[in-house]
């Protein structure tokens, strides 16, 4: 019996061993891919970035102007229409309705759905919808739209899910100090959520800035003009990238990814640092 016991345990610490530097060995590959892009990305772009390319008009030598500005345009739409929209949501389905209801499920499996669904879809929902059968033609408030309804489950969900975390008895002691439901929530409830919607607004603007396929559909590519007003054809970082690419301006399409590669990576460690940061000032406040 005694050696039937030893044999299992060790048997246990051999898989124990075995799964252990196995997951090491799968974190160890997947930093070693990212790092690989991200060097190789950096040392082809970094040096061909110049004032001309950053800041210049676009006549004999490329210019990335528009596309800053096109891509300002495109988040300042898109977040301050799924931003509003997506925390009502949340609010409401943790908030007002009953979690187990048939509603709820049948909302959450809806909002995971277009979650899931690729953006190439979007793309061709937006130019049915708002180039074509609204006649908003190639024009950067369509494509904002579109990438609106694109990124409002993620922020659907994440503001949920904050929503979710804070603790009942905030609640309750809210309602027995004799504060309303409204009053609670935006008094209580949001602010303690609120490094979770901020993480989330933040990584939804990262999204739109890295995405292609919806606006080749939705705003169309024009890289060497300024675009006048929102119902303007424009194009963003993510397509100058494409076009470069694929019309002969090798060294300007690595130095617009190392341009486009920097700038998401510092949103992603903007969310981090301010998460980290309001996850403080919860703690401190009680």
């Amino acid at each position: 019996m005694t050696e039937q016991r030893t044999a299992a345990h060790k048997r246990q610490v051999f898989l124990y061993a075995l799964l252990k530097y196995t997951a090491r060995s799968a974190l160890a590959l997947s930093l070693a891919a990212l790092t690989a892009v991200i060097v190789f990305i950096l040392i082809r772009g970094v040096p061909h970035i110049s004032t001309q390319l950053l800041f210049g008009d676009y006549g004999k030598e490329p210019s990335i102007k528009p596309a800053f500005v096109g891509t300002l345009y495109l988040v300042l739409i898109s977040i301050s229409i799924a931003a509003p929209v997506g925390i009502g949501s949340a609010i409401f389905l943790t908030e007002y309705t009953k979690s187990k209801s048939r509603l709820i499920r049948v909302i959450r499996i809806a909002v995971e759905t277009l979650a899931g669904i690729p953006s190439i879809v979007y793309g061709i929902f937006g130019y049915l919808v708002f180039v074509i059968a609204l006649g908003f033609r190639y024009s950067l408030i369509g494509g904002g739209i579109t990438l609106a309804v694109m990124v409002l489950p993620v922020i659907v969900r994440s503001t949920e899910e904050s929503l979710l975390a804070v603790p009942r008895a905030l609640r309750e002691g809210s309602f027995a100090l004799g504060s309303s439901k409204t009053r609670t929530i935006f008094s209580v409830v949001l602010p303690c959520a609120a490094c979770g919607i901020v993480t989330s607004l933040i990584l939804a603007i990262g999204r739109v800035i890295s995405e292609s396929a919806v606006l080749i559909m939705t705003i169309g590519m024009v890289v060497n003009k300024m675009p006048e007003n929102l119902t303007s054809p424009g194009t963003s970082l993510a397509l100058n990238v494409f076009y470069f690419g694929s019309h002969g301006y090798p060294e300007e399409a690595a130095a617009t990814g190392a341009v486009l590669l920097v700038l998401v990576v510092s949103i992603n460690v903007l969310a981090t640092v301010l998460g980290k940061l309001f996850g403080k000032g919860e703690l401190a406040h009680g």
